[in-house]
C-alpha cells in the first residue's frame, strides 16, 4: 500500500460564489494527488476555514477541515456547487464583527489581519502546499500567502470569467450554456404577447456572461460594465428589433453591473462583503421601466410592456456541462503537475486553446475586461466581430 504521507500534504479550498465544476477541481487534485504518494485535506468554508479552526486535537474541527479520500470526492465530482462550501472571506481584512470568538482577545480592532492565524493553522494542519480555487478576490488572498512563503498554486473560477491572466475561468460555460437555454425558454412568453424581453444577468466589472449568449443569438442587445449606456437609443434599437420580428418581440440582456450614461451601478443594498463589494441587483428592474416609459416615443405612441427576470442562481447552480467537467480535470492535474516539479506562486490557465500556467500575482496587477473598441459596438448595443481565424473557442481573451 502507498504511504499516503510520503510527500506531503497538500490543502485545497473553494472561495467566493459557487459555480459548476468546483467538485471535478477536487476531485482532480485529490485522486491525482493520492495516486502519487501525498495526502489531501479539504478546507470547509474557503479562507473563513483557515481562520476559525481551533489548533486543539481534542476540539472538534470537523467543520472547518476534512481528510479527502477517493470515495469521498468520487461521489460529489459529477455534481454541481462545492461540497467544501464557500465564503466570502478576507483574512487580511477581517472586521471586527466576523473574527471568531475564541480571537476576539487577540484581535479587536476595527479591521484585523488574521494571516499569522492562517500561517499558524496551515502549520498545525501539516500543510505543505495550498490550492485555492476561487476568483481575483479569493486568489488575490492566495497572492498574499504565496508571497508571505506559502506553496501556492490557484486555479481560476468564475462563471464572470473576468480572472486575468486565463482565456477561461471555471463556471463560465455552464453560465452561457445555461442562459441560452433559459432566455430560448422565455422568449415563448415574450413571443406571444408581443413585449419586451429584459434579462439580468451576472457581470459586476465585465460583460462576458451577456455578450457570448448575445453573439450566440439568445438576444437582439446586450448592456455591460465597460460602457453606460444611453436607455434612449437601447428603447430605439429594442423596438426597430421588436418590428422586424414577425413575432413581434425582442430581448437584452444586461450585466448585473451595466449602468446608465451619467450614473453609476445598482445595488440591492450599502452593506458590502469583506473586499469591499456590495451586492449587486436591481439595474435589470430599472431598464425595463424605462423602456416601457420610453416605447412610445420610437412605436408610434404605443406603450410595449416588459417582461423582466433576473436568471440569477439559476445560472451557477446545477451541474456541469462538458467543458466545465473536462477543464476542472486538467487544471487539477496542471496543479499537481506543478506541485511534483517543486513549482510555486502559479495560476494555471488556458491562453490560445492551450493548458499552460502564469506567475500568480497577475491575479492583482491588472484586469480582465471587455475590449470594447475590439468586441463591443457602442451604437448598436450588442457585441461586433470581424473575422474568428485564429480565436480562441470563447473569442474574447484576457488580452
Amino acid at each position: 500500500m502507498v504511504n499516503i504521507t510520503a510527500k506531503g500534504t497538500i490543502g485545497i479550498l473553494t472561495g467566493g460564489g459557487d459555480v459548476p465544476g468546483l467538485n471535478p477541481a477536487i476531485r482532480a487534485v485529490t485522486i491525482r494527488a493520492l495516486r502519487e504518494g501525498y495526502k489531501v485535506i479539504g478546507i470547509r468554508k474557503g479562507w473563513s476555514g483557515l481562520v476559525s479552526m481551533i489548533r486543539d486535537k481534542e476540539h472538534d474541527n470537523s467543520e472547518y477541515y476534512l481528510h479527502l479520500t477517493e470515495e469521498i470526492v468520487n461521489r460529489a465530482g459529477r455534481t454541481g456547487g462545492t461540497f467544501l462550501h464557500s465564503s466570502r472571506t478576507r483574512p487580511s481584512h477581517m472586521p471586527k464583527s466576523s473574527v471568531p470568538e475564541h480571537l476576539k482577545a487577540t484581535y479587536n480592532a476595527d479591521m484585523n489581519d488574521l494571516t499569522p492565524e492562517v500561517l499558524k493553522n496551515l502549520e498545525w494542519l501539516g500543510i505543505d502546499h495550498i490550492i485555492p480555487i476561487g476568483g481575483d478576490d479569493t486568489l488575490s488572498y492566495g497572492v498574499h500567502l504565496f508571497q508571505r512563503g506559502v506553496k501556492v498554486i490557484a486555479i481560476p473560477k468564475t462563471m464572470d470569467n473576468d480572472v486575468p491572466g486565463t482565456d477561461y475561468c471555471i463556471g463560465f460555460s455552464t453560465a452561457v450554456s445555461r442562459t441560452i437555454s433559459l432566455v430560448n425558454t422565455l422568449r415563448t412568453s415574450a413571443g406571444s404577447h408581443e413585449r419586451f424581453l429584459v434579462v439580468e444577468v451576472f457581470g459586476r466589472y465585465a460583460g462576458f456572461t451577456a455578450m457570448l449568449p448575445t453573439m450566440a443569438g439568445a438576444a437582439n442587445r446586450c448592456v455591460i460594465p465597460e460602457w453606460k449606456f444611453n436607455i434612449e437609443r437601447l428603447t430605439e434599437l429594442l423596438v426597430a428589433d421588436r418590428i422586424n420580428n414577425p413575432s413581434k418581440y425582442s430581448i437584452v440582456l444586461v450585466s448585473e453591473g451595466a449602468s446608465f450614461e451619467g450614473e453609476e451601478m445598482v445595488f440591492e443594498s450599502a452593506e458590502k462583503d469583506m473586499f469591499g463589494h456590495a451586492k449587486l441587483g436591481g439595474i435589470g428592474d430599472m431598464v425595463s421601466a424605462k423602456l416601457k416609459e420610453l416605447s412610445p416615443k420610437f412605436n408610434k405612441g404605443k406603450k410595449v410592456e416588459c417582461i423582466n427576470q433576473r436568471l440569477g442562481y439559476l445560472v451557477r447552480g446545477g451541474d456541469p456541462d462538458a467543458i466545465d467537467s473536462v477543464v476542472p480535470m486538467a487544471y487539477g492535474n496542471l496543479a499537481l503537475d506543478l506541485i511534483m516539479q517543486g513549482i510555486h506562486g502559479r495560476l494555471v490557465a488556458l491562453k490560445n486553446g492551450r493548458y499552460d500556467n502564469l506567475p500568480i500575482e497577475i491575479v492583482t496587477s491588472t484586469k480582465k475586461l471587455v475590449n470594447v473598441d475590439k468586441y463591443y459596438n457602442v451604437d448598436r448595443l450588442r457585441p461586433q466581430y470581424r473575422s474568428f481565424e485564429m480565436r480562441p473557442l470563447f473569442i474574447m481573451t484576457s488580452e
